[in-house]
């Protein structure tokens, strides 16, 4: 099991890395404009992606910002954005490469808004991982209803059409 997340955690990268690949070709105002989703602007979608990114990690590191992580304003410029995202990406990477079965059951606390829950390791990540994937998608339509031809963004995993980034995970 923690092999798997260990290459969920590179596929969040390159699938990040991609999505703003594509984001940065955008005019930077049109990063702005209202487009379709549950946002109201890609910029707003790819800002939420990465202020979650900071709880989540936050949460499973044991650094005990909780919720003030969300005290922060909008990064407005996609590269800037896209750089930041990157290194959280990374610092996940790390976080993932250290895993062990032992680490998955651990409990972390996650403050909520009324209290405290705790939570596995193991679920934050699954948790951490899918919100990527639902908000990812809903980038992919902003950014075709922006003009931009959205990137393939599901072929990590598999030997068809595999990222070239994957490939040392199956080497």
């Amino acid at each position: 099991m923690v092999e798997a997340f260990k290459t969920m955690a590179a596929n969040n990268a390159w699938a990040n890395a991609t999505l703003f690949g594509a984001a940065t070709r955008l005019p930077e105002t049109a990063a702005h404009d209202p487009a379709p989703g549950f946002f109201p602007t890609l910029s707003r979608t790819l800002n939420h992606i990465h202020e979650v990114d900071l709880y989540y990690l936050d949460a499973i590191e044991q650094k005990g910002l909780g919720r003030a992580v969300y005290r922060r304003d909008d990064i407005p410029a996609m590269a800037d954005l896209a750089e930041a995202q990157a290194k959280l990406d990374a610092r996940l990477i790390r976080f993932c490469a250290k895993l062990t079965p032992e680490m998955l059951l651990e409990m972390r606390p996650t403050e909520r808004h009324e209290e405290t829950v705790h939570e596995e390791v193991q679920a934050l990540l699954l948790h951490l991982f899918q919100h990527q994937v639902h908000h990812r998608g809903q980038a992919h339509v902003q950014l075709h209803a922006l003009g931009i031809d959205p990137p393939q963004l599901d072929d990590f995993h598999l030997r068809y059409d595999r990222a070239l980034s994957a490939q040392v995970y199956w080497q």
